[in-house]
C-alpha cells in the first residue's frame, strides 16, 4: 500500500509495491490459452474432468469409495458447497458435482508432508510457489511449528502445541488480545466447542467467514424478515413460478443447484438471470445424474438473461417494481397480493412514495439493462406469485450490499412471494457448514439470549461485548491491539482484503496457529512464532476415545444432517477438531473451567446434548440427527411469523448507488475461476470461461480496450485509488470478454490485493470486493 503524493494521479510506477515476501501468488505466467466460453455446462466434460482429479490425486480404490457415499444419506457431507441434498431419493449414479469431487480429491490426497518436507523446504522457499502449488503438495502429516526467526517449520508434539498456546493466552493482558477465525468447513461440534472456549476464555473475537461473504444477507433478511436465514426448501424449487438467479453463478460455485433449475424449468416454470457476465451453468445443463438428458442436448435453463452493469442491482429492482407498480394502477389487485400486505407487512406507503420519486429512464440507465428486457421480466412475473430469488456474493459485497438484499426482499413483499410453496428467499452460501457456525455461536455479536443460556448451562459469566468481525479483527493486529491468532481452517490472508495490509496485520501477532488438512499461504505469512496442527478431514474416519464418531452440519435451507468419514486418516498423527480444541481448552483454562472437556472429546454425543440445551431448535438433537437425512430448523419466515418488532415483514426504502468512476477508472470485481472453490485452486483452467492455464487475467468489454489503446493478450497493472492510498496489482493479462462497459473481472485472490480494508458495507462491514475502482496502465 503507497501514500499518494499529490492529487494528479500520479502511477507511482517507480515505487514498491510488494511490501510483504510471498503474501501474494508469485507474478509468473503460466502460458495463457484462450478458447471460445462455453454455453453448456456438466455432461461428458464434467465427468472425466472430475474422474482426471480422483486418479491424480488419490490413492486407488479410495475415489470409489468415498464417491458413492458422497451426500449420501448416513454418508460424508461434501466440503464443496453448502446445496442441499434432496429429501427424497437421492442419485444412484452419485448425489454430487465435479466440484465437489474435485474437493474431495484435494482433501483425500495420497501424500502426506511432515518432517521430512517441511526440513528439505524453507518457509521462503514456500512462498515462492504458487496457490495451486501449495495446495497439491499433500495432507499435513503432523503438527509443526516454526520458533522465532527460523527459517524452517520443525515438528512439535501436541501437548507442547498446547501449551505454547496456552501460555501466549494466559500471559495476555487481556483475552480481547486474541483473535479466533472460523471457516465454513467446522463441523457443527467443532464449532459449538470452540465458541464455548473462547467464551469462557473471555472473549467474543470469533471473526468467520461468514463476514466476507453473507453477512450482508443476514443483515439486510434479520431487518426485513426477522431471521438472517433464507426462506425456502429444494422442494421449493419445485413449485415455482419464476426462479430469478442474481449475482451468482451456479454452475461452478453451487453445481448441484443445476439440477433443482432443471427440475422447475421441467415443471413449468421460468428463470431469469442478473449478472454482469453470462454463465455457462446459467444457460444450458447437461445432467450428469441423468443420460438420456445428455444424450439429448441437455436443458435450457435462463428465459431471460438481464446483464446488468456491477452494482445495477437496486437499479433495476427498482424498475422492475416501479413497472409493476404501473402495471397494478391499470388492474388493481391483479399484480400485488393485497392479502398478504396487509396481513403480513408493513411500511408499504413509505415504500411506494419513495418508489414513485424515481424515475424508470433513469434507473433503466444505472442499471444498464435495455428497457425493452426490463419490461419483458416484469411481464414475466405480472401476474406469477410463486417467485424465489436466489443470490451470493455479487449483490452482498457491495457498500450497499444489505440494502441490496431489502430491495429483495422489498419485490417479494409486493408479490406475496415469502413464506409459502414454491416461494421466498434464497441466499446461497458457499462453504458446506458457514451457516451452521453461526447457528452454533460462531458470531462476534451474539444474541444476549444465547449468552444467557450459555451461562445458564454451564455455569461461567460469557463476555457481553461484541468482538472483532474479520475487518476490525486486521486493524486490530495491524495496530497491536491484537496478538494472537488461531484460525479454525481456511485461508485467511488469501480470503481477506487488502492483502498487503492484512499480511503485515499478521506478521505483527506474537504467534498464529493454523488448524489445517494441507499448506495455504496463511502458513507462510505468520507472527513471530507459527504453528501448524494437522486436523482430519470431512473423509476420515474419526475414531475417538467412545468408539468412531460422526459430525452434523447445516446446509444453506436450514437442514442438519449428519457426516461421517469412511477413510483411514493419512497419518496416525491427525487430530480431530473437538480434539484440538479440548486439548487447547485444557492448556489454557485448567481446573478453572466449568467445561469437561475430556468427555466432549471422547464422545461427541455429550457436545450435541449440550447443543440441545443452548441453541433453539436442537432439541433431542442426538435422536433427531440420526434420523436419515436429519432435521429441518425452525423458520419464521417460511412460516409467515416474522421476528421483527412488529411482527411483520417491512418493506424499505434504499437509495440508488451514486458512485461515480473518474475518466479513465473501471469497476472492477474480483470472482472465481472454475477450478477454483473459495482460495482453494484444483487447476488453471476456467473451462466454462474459455481461459485456460492461466490465473493473472483482466476480462474486459472489447470496446473497452480498442478506446483504452490495448490489445488482447497485452499485459496490465491495475491500479485502485482509495481514501488517498494506492495499490497496484501487476502483471494480469487482458483478455477480452461479454463484460459491460467500463467493468472489468479479475480472479481472487490474485486480485485482493486491490480490496481496501476500509471499503465494506455499511452495517454487516463485508468488504467490497465487487466493486473496486481502479485503473490500467500497460505494464513495463
Amino acid at each position: 500500500m503507497e501514500q499518494q503524493p499529490d492529487a494528479q494521479g500520479q502511477d507511482h510506477r517507480n515505487k514498491p509495491i510488494i511490501k510483504v515476501p510471498g503474501a501474494q501468488p508469485p507474478l509468473e505466467f503460466t502460458g495463457l490459452k484462450l478458447g471460445k466460453p462455453a454455453t453448456t455446462s456438466a455432461g461428458i466434460k464434467g465427468i472425466t474432468t472430475a474422474f482426471t482429479h480422483t486418479t491424480r490425486y488419490m490413492a486407488a480404490g479410495q475415489a470409489v469409495k468415498t464417491m458413492f457415499k458422497l451426500n449420501q444419506k448416513g454418508g460424508i457431507d461434501c466440503p464443496g458447497c453448502a446445496w442441499p441434498d434432496p429429501d427424497d431419493e437421492r442419485s444412484k449414479l452419485g448425489e454430487y458435482c465435479e466440484n465437489g469431487i474435485k474437493a474431495i480429491s484435494e482433501e483425500a490426497q495420497k501424500k502426506t508432508i511432515g518432517k521430512a518436507f517441511f526440513q528439505q523446504h524453507s518457509v521462503a522457499e514456500m512462498r515462492g510457489w504458487s496457490d495451486f502449488e501449495l495446495g497439491k503438495k499433500g495432507r499435513l502429516a503432523e503438527p509443526m511449528v516454526l520458533q522465532a526467526d527460523g527459517t524452517h517449520y520443525e515438528p512439535i508434539s501436541w501437548e507442547a502445541a498446547f501449551e505454547m498456546i496456552g501460555q501466549e493466552l494466559r500471559a495476555l493482558d487481556t483475552p480481547d488480545q486474541a483473535i479466533f477465525y472460523t471457516s465454513g468447513r467446522t463441523s457443527n461440534e467443532a464449532a459449538f466447542l470452540y465458541q464455548l472456549l473462547v467464551r469462557e476464555f473471555g472473549t467474543n473475537n470469533l471473526p468467520d467467514c461468514s463476514n466476507m461473504c453473507h453477512e450482508s444477507s443476514g443483515l439486510g433478511l434479520s431487518q426485513t424478515v426477522g431471521i438472517g436465514k433464507g426462506s425456502v426448501t429444494l422442494p421449493d424449487f419445485y413449485e415455482a413460478e419464476v426462479v430469478i438467479v442474481m449475482g451468482q453463478n451456479p454452475g461452478t460455485n453451487h453445481p448441484r443447484m443445476l439440477s433443482a433449475l432443471e427440475r422447475c424449468k421441467e415443471n413449468g416454470g421460468q428463470i431469469i438471470t442478473v449478472n454482469p457476465l453470462p454463465e455457462a451453468g446459467l444457460q444450458k445443463f447437461k445432467n450428469p445424474q441423468r443420460p438420456g438428458k445428455m444424450l439429448t442436448g441437455g436443458t435450457a435453463l435462463t428465459d431471460l438473461f438481464l446483464q446488468v452493469k456491477i452494482n445495477g442491482d437496486i437499479a433495476l429492482l427498482k424498475a422492475l417494481l416501479l413497472q409493476l407498480w404501473y402495471e397494478e394502477q391499470k388492474a388493481p389487485g391483479a399484480v400485488f397480493d393485497w392479502d398478504f400486505i396487509q396481513e403480513y407487512t408493513e411500511g408499504y406507503e413509505a415504500f411506494i412514495a419513495d418508489l414513485k420519486q424515481h424515475d424508470f429512464e433513469d434507473l433503466v440507465q444505472a442499471s444498464g439493462v435495455p428497457r425493452a428486457q426490463i419490461k419483458a421480466a416484469a411481464e414475466m412475473l405480472r401476474r406469477k406469485k410463486k417467485i424465489i430469488i436466489c443470490w451470493a456474493m455479487g449483490l452482498t459485497q457491495h457498500e450497499n450490499g444489505v440494502e441490496n438484499i431489502r430491495e429483495v426482499v422489498n419485490l417479494l413483499l409486493l408479490k406475496g412471494s415469502i413464506g409459502k410453496p414454491g416461494a421466498g428467499t434464497c441466499p446461497v452460501r458457499g462453504h458446506s457448514n458457514v451457516q451452521g457456525d453461526r447457528t452454533m455461536g460462531i458470531w462476534e455479536a451474539p444474541n444476549p439470549a444465547f449468552l444467557d443460556q450459555l451461562k445458564a448451562v454451564f455455569g461461567f459469566e460469557p463476555p457481553r461485548k461484541h468482538g472483532f468481525a474479520v475487518v476490525d479483527a486486521i486493524k486490530a493486529m495491524h495496530e497491536g491491539k491484537a496478538s494472537v491468532f488461531f484460525a479454525m481452517g481456511g485461508n485467511f490472508l488469501s480470503a481477506a482484503p487488502d492483502t498487503e495490509y492484512t499480511a503485515e496485520a499478521l506478521q505483527k501477532c506474537s504467534l498464529t496457529v493454523q488448524v489445517s488438512t494441507k499448506l495455504n499461504r496463511s502458513h507462510l505469512i505468520h507472527g513471530k512464532r507459527a504453528l501448524i496442527l494437522p486436523c482430519l478431514g470431512r473423509t476420515d474416519i474419526d475414531l475417538q476415545e467412545s468408539g468412531p464418531q460422526f459430525v452434523s452440519v447445516e446446509n444453506s435451507m436450514g437442514v442438519v444432517h449428519s457426516s461421517q468419514g469412511v477413510l483411514q486418516p493419512s497419518s496416525d498423527a491427525l487430530k480431530s477438531e473437538p480434539a484440538i480444541v479440548a486439548g487447547l481448552a485444557r492448556a489454557t483454562l485448567g481446573d478453572k473451567s466449568r467445561v469437561n472437556w475430556e468427555e466432549m472429546a471422547r464422545n461427541y454425543d455429550h457436545i450435541r446434548d449440550a447443543i440441545a440445551k443452548v441453541v433453539p431448535g436442537f432439541e433431542n438433537y442426538n435422536q433427531r440427527v440420526r434420523e436419515p437425512g436429519g432435521f429441518y430448523l425452525p423458520n419464521g419466515a417460511r412460516n409467515r411469523q416474522f421476528d421483527t418488532p412488529s411482527g411483520k415483514a417491512v418493506f424499505t426504502k434504499n437509495e440508488v448507488p451514486g458512485k461515480q468512476l473518474g475518466a479513465e477508472e473501471y469497476v472492477m470485481m474480483t470472482i472465481r475461476s472454475h477450478d477454483q472453490f473459495n482460495t482453494t485452486i484444483y487447476g488453471l483452467d476456467d473451462r466454462y470461461r474459455g481461459i485456460y492455464n492461466e490465473r493473472r487475467v483482466v476480462m474486459m468489454n472489447q470496446e473497452d480496450i480498442a478506446q483504452a489503446n490495448l490489445k488482447s493478450g497485452q499485459v496490465v497493472d491495475l491500479i485502485g485509488q482509495y481514501k488517498g492510498q494506492v495499490r497496484i496489482a501487476r502483471k494480469f493479462i487482458v483478455v477480452p470478454y461479454d463484460i459491460p462497459r467500463r467493468c472489468i473481472a479479475t480472479y481472487f485472490p490474485e486480485a485482493n490485493v486491490l480490496v481496501p480494508v476500509d471499503a465494506y458495507a455499511k452495517g454487516s462491514k463485508t468488504p467490497t470486493s465487487k466493486w473496486v475502482a481502479v485503473r490500467i496502465r500497460v505494464h513495463e
